[in-house]
């Protein structure tokens, strides 16, 4: 997520990972740390699926240095943005 250059190797979901999740799920949130929740390859339709079906929110560029794997809830306090359809987004994790 640091670095200078685009990295097209990141780790993401791909169509058939977001469909298993949606459908053998009751998962809410997705977040990973890079630019986007889905695979270089594979952007637009896994997008579709977690969204389509369920509205499952989508979270990217998340900051996870320095946590330690647990459990944790976690609060996005999204800015308000009238006719978009994303925007920035401060998450808390309280263990």
């Amino acid at each position: 997520m640091h670095k200078t250059e685009f990295a097209s190797d990141f780790t993401g979901f791909k169509k058939d990972g977001a469909q298993w999740l949606v459908d053998n799920t009751d998962i809410k949130l997705v977040g990973l740390d890079y630019l986007s929740v889905s695979a270089y390859v594979d952007a637009a339709p896994t997008h579709h699926i977690f969204l389509r079906k369920r509205e499952i929110v989508l979270v990217e560029g998340l900051n996870l240095d320095d946590i330690k794997p647990g459990k944790y809830t976690v609060h996005c306090l999204p800015l308000r943005m009238v006719g978009a359809d994303g925007c920035p987004t401060r998450c808390i994790l309280i263990a």
